[in-house]
């Protein structure tokens, strides 16, 4: 019953030659530049679609890897220690000018996925020049994050409980992302900038695959054949995850007027399908119980707050009427049998029980990894 939102991966970038930009003062800095530079035309080359070698020399430079997702990941596993060793002298704009200079002479441009000109722009994508390394790490690093979550669902059908690793990974380069690599940039971005490069949009892309996480452990829970009341809270637990993401979406829109509410109706309707589930499950616990009259009306209250609003496109609209006519007819089964042999009082409003909620699923926590060389420019004088 998940539903699927590719978009954070589908950014584009532009070409960047390391060693044009930064003069090198000797062969070893010379060597890192350029191997910066190759590493990262093999991720221009995948995300721009513009590759041309073939899938069996693709999984051979990959080290035997098959799946794209994981022969993407591997490219910008290789180039991210590259990266990072250059950053604390590339990255000290504030205190030397010259670097500061040399990389905006890298003219770093990445598109969005996130924007609403992403979703309208019929003429190609609207590119976001942002002069700061900081940038160009946080752009490869939600980029891998979005990776990471195609990756998940591409083995959610064979492997559960390696899907939601996946999921848990990628939260934590997102954790990452808006804890340490992109709040220093927050003062330097410009008024015309991609969602991207917002820290709290990587506190939500977290939220995100966290409530991703628990819902592919729940499918184990529920194959495992946990209690409905269990599994009642951990339906809501995804609920809660996603209604802190929207709630700093909300606040995100006052910061960035170009994000697409694409991204806000996929967490809108995620909510809701997590919230009928797991008041389906409360039913059934409560009916159980023999409060069939309580599990009537919690599966009343909650088929017309998911009934408001329905998905206008394909394949969320199948997925969301489906997951309301399986809980239509439980409830229709439920209110057959009470008035045939309960009569129960049917209750409504604060009567209801109260969902709870069990958040049972945190992030891995990501460690950068750097290569560890000394690196030497020529300055001018």
């Amino acid at each position: 019953m998940m539903l699927h939102f590719v978009q954070p991966s589908k950014v584009k970038t532009k070409k960047i030659v390391f060693e044009d930009a930064y003069a090198a003062c000797d062969s070893a800095t010379l060597e890192h530049l350029k191997e910066l530079s190759s590493k990262r035309k093999a991720i221009e080359d995948s995300i721009n679609e513009s590759s041309f070698i073939t899938e069996a020399i693709a999984k051979e430079m990959s080290g035997g890897l098959e799946s794209r997702h994981e022969q993407d990941i591997h490219k910008i596993e290789q180039y991210l220690p590259l990266l990072e060793n250059l950053f604390p002298y590339a990255d000290a704009t504030n205190t030397n000018n010259q670097m500061a200079q040399c990389t905006a002479a890298l003219k770093i441009r990445w598109s969005s996925a996130l924007s609403t000109s992403s979703f309208f722009n019929f003429t190609g994508p609207k590119f976001f020049q942002i002069d700061n390394l900081r940038f160009e790490l946080g752009m490869t690093l939600f980029l891998c994050g979005g990776i990471l979550r195609e990756r998940a669902l591409e083995v959610l059908s064979t492997d559960l409980v390696r899907s939601a690793t996946i999921f848990r990974q990628a939260a934590g380069i997102y954790h990452h992302l808006a804890q340490d690599v992109l709040p220093p940039l927050q003062h330097e971005l410009p008024l015309e900038k991609p969602p991207e490069a917002l820290a709290a949009v990587s506190t939500i892309m977290s939220l995100i695959c966290l409530a991703e996480a628990q819902a592919v452990t729940i499918r184990k829970a529920e194959e495992k054949g946990t209690s409905s009341s269990l599994l009642a809270k951990l339906h809501h637990g995804v609920t809660l995850f996603l209604e802190e993401a929207i709630g700093i979406f909300r606040t995100v829109v006052t910061q960035s007027k170009d994000i697409s509410s694409r991204l806000l109706e996929f967490m809108y309707f995620c909510k809701c399908l997590h919230e009928l589930k797991a008041q389906q499950y409360l039913a059934e616990s409560l009916k159980a119980c023999g409060q069939i009259g309580a599990a009537i009306g919690v599966l009343c209250s909650v088929l017309i707050n998911v009934k408001k609003k329905i998905p206008g496109e394909e394949p969320w609209k199948s997925i969301y009427q489906k997951q309301i006519q399986d809980a239509s007819e439980v409830l229709r089964k439920f209110v057959h049998e009470n008035d045939f042999v309960w009569h129960e009082k049917i209750p409504s409003g604060d009567e209801l029980p109260l969902p709870e909620g069990n958040k049972i699923v945190t992030f891995i926590p990501y460690s950068p990894k750097r290569w560890e060389r000394q690196l030497s420019f020529k300055m001018k004088v």
